[in-house]
């Protein structure tokens, strides 16, 4: 692979583009708003004010798709999932799981996943 080309994968990777793009495509699509540039330009300043604690980050589920998602996760009812299944789950809404920090026999409980 050439320098410049891994250096671009690089950068992707460090500033997360993918995963954004990814999100942003979704929420059009999940909204269809009448102006789309303005209304991502909306999310993009909501993004960034959440990332300074300023506001709400914008979600594209709401409390009951994540309930839905954490019970199809615990099939057994069991009240938790593992953290296999947590980290997962993240990685399939396109969150990082970079930072967490848990280990493999801790039980992850519906509030835990909803946070």
């Amino acid at each position: 692979m050439a320098a410049s080309e891994e250096q671009s994968r690089e950068y992707l990777r460090r500033h997360r583009l993918p995963e954004l793009l990814h999100r942003l495509g979704a929420l059009l699509l999940f909204h269809r708003p009448e102006r789309p540039r303005e209304f991502l330009i909306q999310v993009l300043e909501r993004v960034k004010a959440g990332r300074r604690a300023e506001g709400e980050y914008p979600f594209l589920m709401d409390e009951a798709n994540v309930d839905a998602m954490f019970s199809l996760l615990d099939v057994l009812g069991q009240g938790h999932i593992r953290p296999a299944q947590y980290r997962e789950a993240l990685k399939t809404l396109g969150l990082s799981t970079e930072d967490l920090e848990l280990e493999d026999d801790e039980n992850i409980t519906l509030d835990v996943f909803k946070e």
